[in-house]
């Protein structure tokens, strides 16, 4: 069942026609709700920590208690879409329905698809995610830009008329993104700090925030060598499971952590199948980022 709208952070239309923007959607539900973001990662071994089976209807139980534990509650959720489209149509259909009702709820979706193409290809992707008509239409998409920032201009166009944003993968916590993200360029700066230049730009003016964020881990330690007051989010994986705690936060993220929204995924859902637990769990992530950040 949908849980009611409480409160509700979709689009609506502002007095100038458009609708809200994403930045300034997430910063009143991160403010309302806590600045947290619940992965939903329904991959095999966690369905089966569950006592799920690993088919449509264990994905079905998993997600659906996911979105009656946390929908009304936790400010930001990121489906990983693979989990989904590994089951076909079907897994597609469940990924819809719980997006749908994610939104219902209040919560925001950033979706984690990690597209990037160029020309028309690009576009449909942005289509898919980010036209507000669409059965998958998120808050959010993540996207890779390693195909040059520029091939991402039909999802930054379409984010910006459906009130919509984008992470863009900057900084990312696995070693092997360094290959790339790191690598200098002829001008002296690193395709990382190229990107979030790029994103600094998009969000030139806007106010509370802008709505093109970037992907910057959480684990990576000192980041002070990189400019990350982009006045937009940082989605922030890394937090639980992977070794980063809460209090790690302002170290990393320096004067730019009011803006991050540290992504727990493992950290919360290992307290399934049980309601309470999962929903106790996300409490406290979000209060513990909450005075890490306030510090």
């Amino acid at each position: 069942m949908t849980p009611n709208p409480s409160p509700d952070h979709r689009p609506s239309s502002t007095p100038s026609g458009r609708p809200p923007t994403f930045g300034s959607r997430l910063r009143s539900a991160m403010d309302e709700r806590g600045p947290l973001c619940v992965g939903i990662d329904p991959h095999a071994a966690l369905l089966d920590s569950w006592g799920l089976t690993d088919d449509i209807a264990g994905l079905e139980r998993f997600t659906f208690t996911v979105v009656e534990a946390l929908a009304e509650t936790v400010a930001v959720f990121k489906p990983q879409s693979a989990f989904f489209e590994r089951f076909g149509s079907r897994g597609i259909a469940v990924l819809e329905r719980a997006t749908a009702d994610l939104r219902a709820a209040g919560g925001l979706v950033v979706m984690d698809a990690k597209r990037g193409d160029i020309g028309s290809t690009m576009a449909a992707y942005a289509e898919t995610f980010l036209r507000k008509d669409s059965p998958l239409f998120s808050d959010a998409l993540t996207v890779s830009p390693y195909l040059g920032y520029g091939a991402l201009k039909p999802a930054v166009d379409l984010a910006r008329e459906s009130g919509a944003g984008l992470f863009v993968l900057a900084l990312t916590s696995n070693p092997e993104g360094a290959e790339v993200q790191r690598a200098v360029r002829e001008d002296g700066r690193t395709i990382g700090a190229t990107m979030l230049a790029h994103l600094a730009e998009e969000n030139a003016g806007e106010t509370p925030m802008g709505s093109f964020g970037a992907v910057v881990g959480a684990t990576l330690g000192d980041l002070s060598s990189f400019d990350l007051d982009i006045n937009g989010p940082l989605l922030a994986p890394g937090i639980g499971a992977q070794g980063a705690t809460p209090a790690d936060l302002p170290a990393v993220f320096g004067a730019a952590v009011g803006n991050v929204v540290p992504n727990v995924s493992r950290g919360v859902l290992r307290n399934g199948p049980d309601v309470a637990a999962l929903r106790d769990s996300a409490h406290r992530y979000a209060d513990e980022i909450r005075a890490a950040v306030a510090r």
